[in-house]
């Protein structure tokens, strides 16, 4: 690429030398392919050494979930974006589930000309063009898009850049295809025409009724409570403590709903300091602030035609809450440093831990925002409160983790029984966090009493006592857990075994505490 003046502006050419040495090296990067990811890194880095195509990004279609994930970014940006694995698209959502849907590349000599563009990453020049090519596979059904931006606008060269990036494209795709297994799963413009005509139907698997577990009675209102919520657009308030699966709650009622095929954004109000809020919800212009090198859009532009989902709205400050009042008031908005005012059509749903109505008598919440917010509110109960799904939730969650570790798990009666015992104070997070623990230290697959470890020691369930009276006078009941056991192998001249009969556990529960509490025998 060579640089010249013409009438005082920059022009950037690229010419076939420099696509012919690009290509080269990158024929070299494929054919050394070890690892998928690591080889389509190395892709988009010569893209922007060597072919001046920055902002690189493949993403791959996984046609299990029907959904597009970012496999690879340009090193910086994805160092500007450490989450960008969980950005995904929809066949036919935005610009990328277009190519993807459509299997056509896109060339855009101006990216703001087009509104389909959603600039989830937020690191594009929406003054230069933008190139998306789809990856064919076998059948010629795209299996993922190649999407790059030229350093610079020169729309005579876009033809050319284009058919580089198909070329390249085409040499990606055949790795990948080699890297990867076959799949028998909806191809993407099938998977497009079915969202089309499932809007408002039938959700998408991760987030249908069916991985909510329980048949308590407290659990199957709430869940008939949020099938009727799913089939309108009423802004919905999840309440409940922290763990009991407010976002899931959200996500299923988003998916159940006729926005289905709509962006569902999700915000925390509490990640983030009062000063960056209102530029990371309402997005900003171009030179607003120090560092605001590029118009962004913000979380409510993103959702437009779908869903936001407010978390720990609670946590939010006064000012913050009377911004958001407006939008849900009047629907509008403007970005920081901008004028123009936007119209956005977006769901709310909000969550909180907190009790809403106390913060309101305390002035610590707006009552007009509590008001707007509460218009269907729902309760998730505590775990606690419900102990009679713990046993069906442990197993669901024991074939999760399965699936996760790609084995074979199995949890005894013994453990289900230890594990019904328990508060819960965590709730469901804290049982699925201990069920995760629990396996890997499970050599077996088999998750029984002895390899379950509470971290709450205040609301640890009370071990079976010894029928014998007279060996129960020298333990402290005031002790904790490990405590007491140091007392019992005291008492038992630290011989496990006898250690173990009396505080009623067996000796490998015992060997294995002393393990994971590192307590260690005194030397004599």
């Amino acid at each position: 690429m060579t640089q010249r003046t013409e009438s005082g502006t920059t022009v950037w050419r690229f010419d076939l030398s420099q696509q012919f040495t690009a290509m080269q090296r990158i024929s070299v990067v494929l054919s050394r392919a070890t690892e998928v990811g690591q080889t389509l890194q190395e892709v988009l880095c010569v893209l922007h050494n060597d072919a001046f195509m920055q902002h690189g990004m493949i993403c791959l279609y996984d046609s299990q979930q029907t959904i597009l994930t970012i496999e690879a970014l340009q090193e910086a940006d994805q160092q500007l974006i450490p989450g960008s694995s969980q950005i995904r698209y929809r066949p036919g959502e935005g610009l990328v589930g277009t190519v993807l849907s459509q299997g056509q590349s896109l060339v855009l000599p101006c990216v703001s000309d087009d509104q389909r563009f959603l600039d989830r990453l937020g690191l594009y020049d929406y003054s230069l063009p933008f190139i998306a090519v789809p990856l064919m596979g076998p059948n010629s059904q795209p299996i993922g898009v190649l999407a790059a931006q030229p350093m610079a606008r020169y729309e005579e060269r876009l033809p050319a850049c284009t058919r580089f990036l198909e070329t390249v494209a085409n040499l990606v795709a055949q790795t990948v295809r080699l890297m990867t297994p076959p799949s028998v799963s909806p191809s993407p413009r099938a998977a497009a025409a079915q969202i089309a005509s499932q809007r408002g139907c039938a959700p998408s698997r991760p987030f249908g009724f069916e991985n909510m577990v329980g048949k308590s009675a407290a659990m199957r209102q709430t869940l008939e409570i949020i099938r009727q919520v799913s089939r309108w657009d009423t802004t919905v308030l999840v309440r409940g403590e922290s763990g009991t699966g407010k976002e899931l709650i959200a996500n299923a009622i988003h998916h159940n709903s006729p926005r289905a095929a709509a962006p569902f954004v999700k915000f925390n109000c509490a990640a983030l300091p009062d000063t960056l809020l209102e530029s990371e919800l309402f997005g900003h212009e171009k030179g607003a602030f120090t560092g605001a090198v590029r118009q962004r859009k913000g979380r409510f532009e993103l959702a437009d035609g779908g869903t936001l989902f407010l978390d720990e709205i609670g946590e939010s400050s006064a000012s913050f809450q009377a911004k958001l009042l407006r939008i849900l008031q009047e629907g509008e908005m403007e970005r920081v440093g901008g004028d123009e005012t936007l119209l956005v059509n977006v769901r709310i749903i909000a969550a909180t831990n907190r009790n809403l109505e106390e913060e309101v008598r305390l002035g610590n919440f707006r009552e007009d925002l509590y008001y707007r917010l509460n218009v269907m509110p729902i309760s998730l109960p505590p775990l606690r409160e419900r102990q009679e799904d713990i046993a069906e939730l442990a197993h669901f969650l024991v074939r999760k983790i399965a699936q996760n570790q790609n084995r074979t798990l199995r949890i005894s009666d013994g453990a289900i029984r230890l594990l019904m015992s328990y508060s819960w104070p965590g709730n469901v997070r804290e049982l699925e966090n201990c069920l995760e623990r629990s396996a890997v230290m499970s050599e077996s697959g088999l998750i029984d009493r002895d390899v379950i470890l509470f971290h709450h020691r205040e609301n640890l369930p009370k071990p079976p006592q010894p029928s014998a009276t007279h060996e129960e006078s020298w333990l402290d009941q005031n002790l904790d857990e490990r405590q007491r056991l140091i007392a019992a192998l005291e008492k038992a001249g630290w011989v496990q075994a006898k250690a173990a009969r009396l505080l009623g556990m067996t000796p490998r529960q015992v060997a294995y505490r002393i393990q994971t509490m590192d307590i260690t025998m005194p030397r004599m």
